[in-house]
């Protein structure tokens, strides 16, 4: 029954990113999903199992690692649309986002050592906690938020508190999550499959609808030597 649901959220979202989307799109995600989105969704992604280009992955690394401002200077010199994550806490499914994150923050820091570190990520105490306890730099980066937003509202049943994840057996300890670059563009019906928009720039909006006269300056430099 788990693997029916693992299965349908995962097209649904890919059809919705294909119906939804420009056909130019790019996404961001961890490399693992990069083919499933190519072959199921057709959108182009910046990484995939295919291409083991560490430094590109070492950059969505620390984009999903840091703080949201952080993430977004990396998402647009990355001209990433959409970002799209995969949350287990509501059905328990562990092969989920943040089960891989310490893998995301390692190859970070393998290539930008002074702007990640992994031991920022772990309590005094050496532990790895989405709970209270947590440490700050977790409960603030770009992948909890995703993961955890709106989850804070949530009661999964009774005998547990709203934020319980189920995948980490613990109530979030970052129930009060908001965006100022990104909006939540999909989720699926278990929430499994979480997609983001990616804000633009409004001045950069702006540039590209700019009459373009550069290419009628050589016409008149023609006319000039008659």
């Amino acid at each position: 029954y788990r693997t029916r649901n693992i299965l349908d959220d995962f097209r649904e979202a890919y059809y919705w990113l294909r119906q939804n989307t420009d056909e130019h799109a790019r996404v961001m995600s961890w490399w693992d999903y990069g083919y499933q989105i190519a072959g199921m969704a057709n959108r182009t992604t910046l990484v995939d199992n295919n291409t083991w280009n560490n430094s590109h992955i070492a950059l969505v690394g620390k984009a999903m690692s840091s703080n949201e401002s952080a993430a977004y200077e990396i998402m647009r010199s990355l001209d990433v649309d959409y970002v799209l994550i995969i949350f287990g806490g509501v059905i328990g499914y562990s092969g989920d986002d943040i089960n891989k994150f310490l893998w995301m923050v390692r190859i970070a820091e393998g290539e930008h050592p002074k702007d990640i570190r992994e031991s920022d990520y772990f309590t005094p105490q050496g532990e790895f906690r989405v709970d209270k306890a947590g440490s700050p730099t977790l409960l603030n980066c770009l992948m909890y938020k995703m993961s955890y937003y709106r989850f804070g509202e949530m009661q999964l049943d009774f005998r547990t508190p709203p934020g319980f994840d189920r995948t980490r057996n613990a109530e979030i300890g970052n129930k009060d999550i908001k965006f100022k670059h990104l909006e939540e563009a999909f989720t699926s019906e278990h929430w499994l499959v979480r997609i983001y928009k990616v804000k633009q720039l409004e001045n950069r909006e702006a540039l590209d609808h700019k009459p373009r006269i550069s290419n009628i300056v050589p016409k008149q430099k023609y006319l000039s030597k008659k």
